[in-house]
């Protein structure tokens, strides 16, 4: 796998691998969904099964006409059953990828979630890996989490880093550095996920996460600035050089997520992990851009799954 360090080289990639995933869609009736799908289809990086629901337009139907053997498209009643179909199509192996479009994340989650006919295991952690391709880093960043664990026990934070750093050397990384995210370096009972933190790295430095340099507590223009750590005069492989953030609480990730992308102008992707394949959630306000480097993702990465919740 080459090492992949922008958007654009991820696309290309997909296009010069020949092998298109098929991607369930769920409700594909919004712009910024349908130029997602229009673009992938252009462009040689998926084909789909596109589940409308019935109360809405979509502009998509021609497309079967229009790619041949490339798009499939089902009506259902509604969103919920538009997602109990969608899922239905990865579930039973017609469809590698599951897709939202315009309904509503919980319409969704409910689908994927059912113990009898959704796709995540009895016992897995579901988490959110974000991509992000920042102005000026050289290279891309993972975070996580910054959609589904507000407060992440050690075992959480376990799964987000090995989902993190599996999807990283999917994007060619082999050797991921991982960034262990609080507002200062100090461990503090005060601050109980930085004492998760010291596990973590017990964790890594006898090989849970393959070939990984796992450091924390430090801040996050100390993971990607070396000045940064050089002032601080903080001696870590990792300092400067991140290539994954793990996020102490929902809020911190959230937050960081929106202002990088607002006014840091990063392009950015998004994956659920933990299922038995890639689910892309992207907001309904995100941009047509975002849910194409989304599905872009979820189609080189493949399921990311096998991480478990041994406690509560």
């Amino acid at each position: 796998m080459p090492h992949i360090k922008c958007f654009d080289e991820l696309t290309s990639s997909l296009r010069q691998a020949g092998k298109r995933k098929r991607v369930a869609v769920a409700c594909p009736a919004d712009t910024h969904t349908e130029y997602a799908v229009r673009r992938a289809l252009d462009e040689q990086v998926a084909d789909f099964v596109l589940v409308e629901d019935s109360r809405g337009s979509c502009g998509l139907a021609a497309l079967e006409a229009r790619y041949p053997g490339r798009v499939e498209t089902i009506c259902a009643d509604s969103p919920d059953a538009a997602a109990r179909l969608a899922v239905g199509a990865v579930r039973e192996g017609r469809a590698d990828v599951l897709m939202k479009g315009c309904l509503n994340t919980d319409n969704l989650l409910h689908a994927v979630l059912d113990k009898e006919r959704g796709l995540i295991r009895p016992g897995s952690v579901m988490s959110h890996v974000t991509a992000i391709e920042a102005p000026g880093y050289g290279k891309m960043l993972f975070a996580t989490d910054v959609a589904v664990i507000p407060r992440p026990t050690t075992e959480q934070f376990d799964a987000m880093l090995r989902y993190a750093t599996a999807v990283c050397r999917a994007m060619g990384t082999a050797a991921p550095r991982v960034a262990l995210i609080h507002c200062t370096e100090k461990v503090s009972d005060k601050f109980p996920h930085t004492i998760s933190y010291e596990e973590l790295k017990l964790r890594a430095g006898r090989g849970d996460y393959g070939d990984a340099c796992v450091d924390g507590p430090m801040d996050v223009k100390t993971a990607c600035d070396a000045e940064s750590g050089r002032l601080k005069g903080i001696c870590s492989a990792v300092a400067g050089t991140a290539d994954v953030l793990v996020f102490p609480c929902l809020e911190a990730g959230n937050t960081f997520y929106k202002t990088i992308s607002l006014f840091g102008h990063a392009r950015m992707a998004g994956i659920l992990c933990g299922t038995t394949a890639p689910v892309v959630v992207a907001s309904r306000a995100d941009s047509g851009e975002s849910k194409f480097t989304s599905l872009a993702l979820a189609c080189l990465t493949g399921p990311v799954e096998g991480a478990n919740a041994s406690k509560p």
